[in-house]
């Protein structure tokens, strides 16, 4: 799951980064407010994480236009301005949650939770290809009901080829949409890919994540064959 972070404190920012990283999103960085719209409007992101006061365009303005043209990325505002009318303003701009400076980093992450499952509600809140099922909001995949450990990053390749169950899936997609902004080694996909087929095929013996040569992996149904 990929998410944008729009802060122009940049130690902040990267400690933002890295956390997150390690809970399992892919993170972008923007350090001030143009760019954060340009990234906001073009990339596809699950969650965006918006500082108010920035540089070139402020929070609010970013927040309104994303809002103007239809984007319903949820965004979470992040920000030293702590106020009553500061945070109505925000709310009222269209953002769907605040939390103001300094943080828990263990709030922020619920929070950012609470976001996914109530953007859930537009879409399955549980994936499933065939037997194999994935709980978004709550990070657990099972096969045939037994439950499957997954590292971060493994759930969040399998979360991809569920999402487009059937289509075949490129490795740069896969980088992008998995790994942090500076991944670019195809390697770790295939690294990945593999452990997952020992968890959740080899193990049950299924052959549901398929190699497509020359593009990348699909997800099917494998029980169409029995």
């Amino acid at each position: 799951m990929r998410i944008l972070v729009i802060e122009d404190e940049v130690d902040l920012a990267h400690t933002l980064h890295t956390g997150l990283t390690a809970e399992g999103y892919s993170v972008d960085l923007a350090h001030d407010g143009r760019q954060g719209l340009w990234m906001a409007r073009t990339g596809e992101y699950a969650l965006v994480v918006l500082d108010l006061m920035l540089p070139g365009l402020n929070g609010y303005k970013v927040c309104a236009q994303l809002r103007r043209e239809g984007n319903a990325t949820p965004i979470l505002v992040l920000t030293a301005k702590d106020g009553e009318w500061d945070q109505a303003e925000a709310l009222d701009t269209g953002a769907d949650d605040y939390l103001a400076k300094p943080f828990s980093y263990m709030v922020l992450v619920a929070r950012l939770r609470a976001l996914v499952r109530r953007a859930a509600t537009a879409a399955p809140p549980v994936l499933a290809v065939g037997d194999l099922s994935l709980d978004v909001a709550g990070r657990v995949c099972r096969r045939a009901g037994t439950r499957v450990e997954l590292t971060p990053r493994e759930f969040a390749v399998l979360e991809l080829l569920a999402r487009r169950a059937g289509q075949a899936v490129s490795k740069s997609d896969l980088l992008y949409h998995a790994w942090p902004d500076d991944a670019q080694d195809p390697n770790l996909v295939e690294a990945r890919v593999s452990a997952l087929r020992k968890k959740v095929d080899t193990a049950f013996h299924r052959k549901s994540l398929q190699t497509v040569r020359g593009t990348g992996y699909r997800l099917v149904d494998d029980r169409e064959r029995d």
